[in-house]
């Protein structure tokens, strides 16, 4: 539990700065800030303890690299992070200047069609954000399941930009996934990002490595008979961008229902690390996504 000094005096600052940040990011152009993002990511990523672990992941993802490949690698990743943050507040404009291509969007027309239950999930790939921005453009309504933030005073940024895709944000956790549940039932729609250790996951393979995986997509999808679309996003090159989405798809059920799940979360990070070998800089490599080893 938080101390007295981090509720009342600690959370409180950082959320005016978080405010600030962002409202002077937004007064900002696109490119600059995106550029601005991409410079201080650069600058005080590798300071920060994180960076270590993207380093591990990628000794671990790509031996085969050497050190000089993989450190390019990273600061990239640095450089995506820092132009997404900095790209957040400019979101509705990214769309209105045409700097999103999308690639598939009638996969998702076809999702809110055609009257079932479904589920969207995609990775923390390029400008991530952009997947929920495609799906309110193609007029799906999508409830997102999400972290919600130690820092209740910054819960506001998750919801500032709401208004580009309609639907209910769903705190992880039990109650996010009894709500997500009952909105399945009703036939709604569900999106989630699914590139994130849960320590309580099964043990799945991902860069040849077992990796722990939530499965609650591949139970929901199961539970609901609900089709799934996978999407990414890729920067083009600065401040522009591609939505690639994929056609509807289901999981195999055989009635083993652990092993279904197992078996599908596997298709999954297939596909995630497919994306990943693609475009390795622009992956959140900070997670801890293998046990430490020795």
């Amino acid at each position: 539990m938080a101390s007295w000094f981090t509720r009342r005096i600690l959370d409180p600052l950082t959320a005016a700065l978080a405010w600030g940040v962002y409202h002077a990011v937004r007064r900002l152009p696109v490119d600059f800030a995106s550029a601005l993002g991409g410079a201080v990511g650069r600058t005080l990523g590798p300071l920060l303890p994180p960076h270590r672990v993207a380093v591990d992941n990628l000794a671990r993802a790509f031996p085969e690299k050497s050190a000089a490949e993989r450190a390019r690698i990273v600061r990239g990743m640095w450089d995506n992070i820092g132009r997404t943050f900095f790209e957040y507040p400019h979101q509705d404009t990214l769309l209105k200047m045409g700097r999103v291509e999308m690639a598939g969007i009638e996969h998702v027309r076809a999702l809110r069609d055609d009257g079932r239950p479904g589920l969207l999930w995609s990775g923390h790939l390029g400008n991530w954000e952009l997947v929920s921005a495609g799906a309110g453009a193609a007029g799906l309504v999508m409830h997102r399941i999400y972290r919600a933030p130690n820092n209740p005073h910054i819960d506001w940024m998750f919801r500032v930009n709401r208004d580009l895709v309609s639907g209910e944000l769903l705190p992880k956790g039990s109650q996010g996934a009894k709500r997500a549940m009952k909105l399945l039932k009703q036939g709604e729609h569900l999106g989630m990002l699914v590139d994130q250790k849960l320590n309580d996951g099964m043990a799945v393979p991902f860069f040849g490595r077992p990796a722990m995986t939530a499965s609650a997509l591949a139970t929901f999808s199961l539970v609901f008979d609900a089709p799934v679309v996978a999407a990414r996003v890729i920067r083009l090159g600065g401040a522009r961008f591609r939505l690639e989405v994929a056609p509807p798809a289901t999981f195999a059920a055989t009635g083993d229902r652990r092993a279904d799940e197992h078996r599908a979360m596997a298709e999954v990070n297939d596909r995630l690390e497919a994306w990943i070998r693609e475009y390795p800089e622009q992956w959140l490599w900070v997670h801890r996504r293998w046990p430490k080893e020795g």
